[in-house]
């Protein structure tokens, strides 16, 4: 039987306030990124969230982010490399403490929003994650988009790299993110999301301009805050199911 992972991010409530619905999506994922605090998130937060995921056997990840709690990691940083670096090894070290006393452990890496995308194009800073990764922690697989600096940069360093892709945005012809600044980018039309992820069952999706731009992933990542997530996950397991295709963690 073919099998895929469904990823959701998550761990992003702060203090008093709330962001998705992790428990309830947990039926559906087989991984959670989990926020580690610089772009969402807290300690009591962050160990909910992780002693939930252990509780319905989804395997946690690390999502670290560019340390922007206002912009919710989504704003573009210039962070000098070496500092980029020890930023994100700060965030997986906590999370991994975090997890261990949940009950669990970090098996991946997902780098967060802005971050995310920059480091498919920024060289620097896609070897500057690269490095935190295979200073802290070199057994853990990196969850990255195709053809990518930071897949590059990941693999040079050693690492194993697992290509991803969005059940819930929009592609561009050259098979990018459309960004979220621009209309259409999040996808919120079940049935077009769900047509949309069986098509990526083929190694393909349709960009905003018609064409078909093939997307090699083993892993589709729910965003966890998008409204309605909970039910897109339910129905985008069951139509993976249906079509004969395990839910299974690729970690």
């Amino acid at each position: 039987m073919a099998t895929i992972d469904l990823n959701s991010d998550v761990g992003e409530s702060f203090g008093n306030w709330t962001f998705g619905d992790d428990a309830a999506i947990f039926a559906s994922v087989s991984s959670a990124n989990v926020a580690c605090g610089f772009h969402a998130g807290d300690p009591r937060q962050i160990r909910a969230t992780c002693e939930a995921a252990a509780a319905a056997g989804v395997t946690v990840g690390a999502h670290p982010g560019y340390r922007d709690l206002a912009g919710f990691g989504r704003r573009f940083m210039d962070v000098p490399a070496s500092e980029l670096t020890d930023e994100v090894i700060y965030q997986i070290g906590a999370l991994q403490g975090l997890a261990r006393a949940a009950g669990t452990e970090v098996r991946y890496v997902k780098p967060h929003g802005a971050l995310y995308n920059a480091i498919v194009h920024h060289e620097a800073q896609a070897k500057a994650v690269a490095k935190a990764v295979a200073e802290v922690a070199p057994s853990l697989p990196l969850l990255v988009l195709p053809d990518s600096e930071i897949r590059r940069a990941a693999e040079s360093a050693g690492l194993r790299t697992v290509t991803e892709a969005f059940a819930d945005r929009a592609y561009t012809p050259e098979g990018r993110l459309v960004s979220r600044r621009e209309p259409g980018s999040v996808l919120h039309d079940i049935d077009e999301i769900v047509e949309h992820v069986l098509r990526l069952l083929d190694g393909k999706v349709r960009a905003v301009d018609g064409s078909h731009v093939a997307v090699a992933a083993d892993s589709i990542c729910v965003h966890g805050d998008t409204p309605g997530a909970v039910a897109m996950a339910a129905r985008i397991r069951a139509a993976l199911t249906d079509a004969g295709v395990e839910i299974k963690s690729f970690a």
